[in-house]
């Protein structure tokens, strides 16, 4: 029996192994706070936008403007990320999302909200999160001493995300049922305090400026040659582009399965969202038990091939039970899909391109989110939320084939770069460490 517990505590702690530093503990618990607060406004401004319009076509162009300007503008927030002290680039942006969230609880509750409003202020909080994201992601590998817990930590933050993915769209379902969208915004508003609180907090080491140097323009074509010369970086970000393209918009359309083909309300959403991020929680457990990144190649394909047959599944279902359990696995496949990405791209870079790169992965997994919004959007409105979240998941199943043909090159390319990283790690862990700021 004793050997049993010893077991489990030695997997507890392998899991758990980010939270031994301090700066990890303080950003997991505020985002942890945070992301709540979004998800429950995620769920409320998709339940409220069909409310007000009754029109797939508007969820998508909503989802569109939220994310439209990550494609756009977050390349070149990562050149920032990588020459401006990224710190200070996430403490301005959660700060000003933190208004835009207060503004838009003022306009519902003040019952002065109207479609356009919501519009505007969904382009703006794409605005700014075009830099929040680049900024956030770069900044982890801040966040952890030894490099060699990257990926745990990484595979901790997806847990977060999905706790919070779990818990938000279920308070969200009941608040909106009893007193209306309004309070999920103003609640949403509040939270960012948590983020701002948990940074003020922190004691960073120093970043690497070393391209501050040269032109921004420089930077970013250099950033692309960069991730060109390097197949394995490559691969990644264009089965996450497309499952992002066409997996990933399908929170855009859970509002009519839940109300239309469901015949459920927003509490129906709620527990099919809820049901996602248990499912992403699960295989967030899974991944940060992992001890090495290889053979996350094979994992990663594994995932698209589960999200786009668990879309099929929710695309033919027609009862919420059946459609809960189904999004289980949906969840599962998406948050593998984000997290080994995240994880391999962050383990294979270098670190003086460490921002140009994740904003690369922001560009497309985040800048591809709007146009499968709108496209979705479009396609459900001419054949229906069933049919087109149908296609959408034999995309999916199609691209994780196609990259589980080329995992033989992948391996060949991406094994070196691996090899190389952790002889970095062990010379950087031979040299002094550097004063704290």
């Amino acid at each position: 029996m004793t050997g049993r517990s010893g077991k489990a505590g030695k997997s507890l702690k392998t899991i758990l192994r980010a939270f031994k530093y301090r700066n990890y503990r303080l950003y997991f618990f505020g985002q942890l706070i945070s992301l709540t607060g979004s998800w429950m406004q995620i769920i409320a401004l998709a339940w409220l936008v069909y409310r007000l319009t009754n029109s797939a076509f508007m969820l998508g162009v909503v989802g569109f403007v939220g994310y439209a300007p990550n494609f756009f503008l977050a390349p070149f927030a990562g050149v920032l990320a990588d020459r401006m002290n990224r710190w200070r680039m996430l403490f301005a942006t959660q700060t000003l999302l933190m208004v835009d969230a207060l503004i838009l609880a003022t306009l519902m509750l003040t019952n002065v909200i109207q479609v356009w409003h919501i519009v505007v202020l969904a382009a703006a909080q794409g605005f700014i999160t075009a830099f929040d994201f680049p900024a956030r992601q770069a900044m982890q590998v801040q966040l952890v001493d030894d490099k060699r817990d990257l990926s745990n930590a990484i595979a901790l933050n997806s847990s977060m995300v999905n706790v919070a993915r779990l818990i938000g769209p279920s308070v969200a379902g009941i608040l909106i049922a009893a007193v209306g969208e309004g309070y999920c915004f103003l609640i949403n508003g509040v939270t960012y305090m948590a983020v701002l609180v948990s940074l003020l907090l922190m004691r960073l080491r120093p970043q690497d400026y070393s391209s501050r140097g040269t032109k921004m323009w420089h930077n970013f074509i250099e950033g692309l040659h960069y991730v060109n010369k390097a197949p394995a970086i490559r691969s990644i970000l264009i089965l996450l582009a497309v499952i992002a393209l066409f997996g990933f918009p399908f929170s855009s359309l859970m509002p009519i399965m839940a109300r239309d083909i469901l015949k459920g309300g927003p509490d129906a959403l709620g527990f099919l969202m809820s049901a996602s991020g248990v499912g992403a929680i699960a295989g967030a457990v899974i991944l940060a038990s992992r001890q090495s990144v290889k053979g996350l190649e094979k994992v990663l394909a594994f995932a698209s091939l589960v999200l786009g047959l668990g879309l099929i599944g929710v695309a033919e279902s027609r009862q919420l039970s059946l459609s809960v359990g189904v999004m289980f696995f949906v969840g599962i496949g998406m948050m593998l899909q984000i997290a080994i990405s995240n994880t391999l791209l962050q383990t294979l870079v270098d670190e003086e391109k460490r921002g140009r790169v994740v904003s690369l992965y922001v560009a497309s997994f985040v800048g591809m989110l709007p146009f499968g919004n709108l496209l979705s959007g479009t396609v459900a409105s001419a054949i229906g939320a069933p049919r087109t979240m149908l296609i959408w998941g034999v995309l999916c199943v199609v691209a994780s084939l196609v990259f589980f043909t080329r995992l033989p090159q992948w391996r060949k390319s991406g094994y070196p770069m691996l090899e190389r990283q952790l002889a970095l790690q062990t010379a950087d862990e031979a040299a002094p460490p550097p004063p704290l700021n």
